[in-house]
C-alpha cells in the first residue's frame, strides 16, 4: 500500500484554517476587503505575481511579522496551497483575527481567475 501525502484541504481542515477558492479570494481582494499574502520565495515571485499581493517569503517569515495588521482579514497563498496552510495557521497562532489559505494557490488562480498570470512547476 502507498502512503499518499494529505491534500491542502486535509491540511487545512488538520489544522483549522479556513480556505477561500480563488473566486472568493479576487472578489474580496478587488473590493480591499483582504490582505493577498504571497509567501512563495522570491524565485517563484519573479516568474508570476497576483497583482496587489504582498511578499512575504516563508523563509523570511519572521522579518514579516511586523508588516502586518492582525486586524486585517488575510489570504494567505502559495504555489499549491501547502505552505500557506503552515503560514496561515502559524497567524492564526499569533492572534490573526482572520485569516484563510487560498484554495490551490496562484496555480488555481491562474486556473480560475486570471489565466494572464503564468503557471509554472
Amino acid at each position: 500500500m502507498t502512503h499518499q501525502p494529505p491534500t491542502p484541504s486535509t491540511l487545512a481542515r488538520t489544522h483549522g484554517v479556513e480556505e477561500l477558492s480563488p473566486a472568493e479570494a479576487a472578489d474580496r481582494h478587488a473590493a480591499d476587503e483582504v490582505l493577498l499574502l504571497d509567501v512563495r520565495e522570491p524565485r517563484e515571485w519573479e516568474l508570476c505575481r497576483i497583482d496587489g499581493a504582498a511578499p512575504a517569503p516563508l523563509s523570511r517569515f519572521m522579518h514579516h511579522l511586523t508588516d502586518l495588521d492582525p486586524d486585517r482579514p488575510t489570504v494567505v497563498y502559495c504555489h499549491t496551497g501547502v505552505r500557506s496552510v503552515y503560514a496561515a495557521a502559524f497567524l492564526q497562532q499569533q492572534g490573526f483575527a482572520e485569516v484563510y489559505s487560498m484554495a490551490g494557490g496562484i496555480d488555481a488562480w491562474s486556473r480560475q481567475v486570471d489565466p494572464a498570470v503564468p503557471r509554472y512547476r
